[in-house]
């Protein structure tokens, strides 16, 4: 039986990752880091807007502004990479499309990368920077979370931290492609091995061991959501491809957030890769996909 082929450029580059880190087993995490800050390639880039290196509560990151957009709404993007990986340059223009549909601005944190620094430290950045555009004068319903695979991890995280101190809350969470489960269980990761071609169990589980290995439990709620109770969460958008390997990390997390009452949706990308509106400029179901999210947005607004 033939193996199923990339039938998009996201599939073509995940495919050219994996044969590169199959055949370098032992790439440095510095090179590794190199290679996926190559991730925005696939994007097309967004025309008016306008990207500056700032940092917000202490923490850098790119600050995205679409021409016109209200300079009060943030979307604060929490990259993906598996905590160690990613960076505010691989994702600016996937915020900048999405800003630029939504009418707001965004910024994109550059969080401190595991294994330099593991759990919680990411998310503590994350809470930097909310409660520094809160203290700003920023309404904290114009500050809204997003966050693709790891960082939409992290997301729901920073959100969960917020209520732990018992600080406002974000009025909602948009999730791309979220990988909660750290202790590496989901079904798909197996049943959708041959249409995935990024993401495989032994490279979660480096993932994993990097970010909270000797630090915290796999079923800690604020590493692994999963485990976490969601009753009160704001609304929550979750969108994520069904052939692959994550994609029984969002059903399960609709499932919970649904069963808790929270405000939820859940749009999937038939036929597409792990964090599919990173095609957005350059393949009509990432364009959808990001119009959704925007209109999802503004509805809530």
């Amino acid at each position: 039986m033939t193996a199923p082929r990339p039938t998009d450029r996201l599939g073509e580059v995940y495919a050219e990752w994996a044969v590169e880190m199959g055949r370098y087993p032992d790439m440095s995490i510095e090179l590794l880091r190199i290679i996926f800050d190559d991730w925005q390639r696939v994007t097309g880039e967004p025309e008016g807007v306008t990207y500056a290196d700032t940092e917000i509560g202490g923490v850098p990151g790119i600050l995205v502004t679409p021409l016109g957009a209200d300079p009060q709404q943030v979307l604060v993007l929490l990259h993906g990479g598996g905590f160690a990986l990613g960076s505010s340059r691989s994702h600016r223009k996937l915020a900048g499309h999405l800003a630029k549909a939504a009418g707001t601005t965004a910024f994109v944190v550059d969080f401190r990368l595991a294994p330099e620094h593991k759990f919680p430290a990411a998310i503590e950045d994350g809470v930097a920077v909310i409660r520094a555009l809160r203290e700003a004068g920023h309404r904290v319903e114009d500050v809204n979370l997003v966050g693709d695979s790891a960082g939409g991890n992290l997301a729901i995280a920073t959100v969960l931290k917020l209520r732990e101190l018992g600080e406002p809350l974000p009025a909602q969470v948009l999730t791309m492609s979220p990988w909660l489960d750290m202790e590496n269980s989901g079904s798909t990761i197996e049943t959708n091995d041959a249409t995935d071609f990024l993401i495989a169990r032994e490279g979660l589980q480096a993932n994993i061991d990097r970010y909270i290995e000797g630090v915290v439990s796999p079923t800690d709620p604020l590493a692994n959501p999963l485990y976490a109770d969601l009753t009160g969460f704001p609304r929550l958008y979750i969108t994520a491809a069904d052939t692959e390997s994550l994609f029984d990390d969002s059903v399960r997390l609709h499932d919970r957030a649904k069963a808790a009452g929270v405000d939820v949706a859940f749009s999937i990308g038939e036929g597409m890769q792990h964090v599919f509106p990173f095609l957005a400029g350059r393949h009509p179901r990432a364009d959808e996909e990001i119009a959704r999210m925007a209109e999802w947005y503004r509805a809530g607004r």
